[in-house]
């Protein structure tokens, strides 16, 4: 309870402290999100995403809520490779290029569904661009998310990875998985 909760806490601040500097390319969102999916598993880390996105949209901003379910699937998706691989530097990046698609794919939808495209981040001047250059709007809303989650999910599952290997061996390893 008490590292998930660390969890969301951490997805709050990172991302609140990246977008308020407006780091380009760069949300930090998720990173308490892969963390808790790293130590705890998957429905754990699954947990954590989407209560942080329910908790940050009561606190700042609605617009988070519909976008739990693109945190939840952060969360299945890298504890179910941390529980089968280890969670090292090369599973992280690939973890992290895997969620820079996956992410978009759900994310773009939603965004385009209920905001029409424009979610107030810094890709919104991309999207403005691309479907003013006669790009269709799911395209236009989507090439600038993968751009952006290609650095920032490959930096999270990084960062996570060095978190875990500063971590007390007895909160991650569990019988029967491979964590860090």
């Amino acid at each position: 309870m008490i590292l998930a909760s660390l969890g969301i806490v951490i997805n709050i601040v990172f991302g609140t402290v990246v977008q308020s500097l407006q780091i380009p390319l760069l949300f930090l969102d998720t990173i308490g999100t892969i963390l808790i999916a790293v130590v705890l598993g998957p429905f754990a880390g699954a947990l954590t995403g989407g209560l942080t996105n329910i908790i940050q949209g009561m606190i700042t901003n609605p617009k988070n809520i519909p976008f739990a379910i693109v945190n939840i699937v952060i969360g299945l998706i890298v504890g179910f490779i941390a529980k089968k691989y280890k969670f090292n530097i090369k599973n992280a990046i690939i973890t992290g290029l895997i969620l820079s698609v996956v992410a978009p794919l759900i994310g773009t939808p939603i965004a385009v569904l209920v905001y029409g495209g424009v979610t107030g981040g810094g890709t919104d001047v991309i999207f403005a661009w691309l479907l003013a250059s006669g790009q269709k709007i799911f395209t236009a809303a989507f090439i600038p998310r993968v751009t952006g989650n290609i650095i920032d999910k490959i930096v999270s599952c990084l960062l996570v990875v060095f978190i875990v290997q500063k971590m007390p061996k007895d909160l991650i390893f569990k019988k029967g998985t491979k964590n860090a």
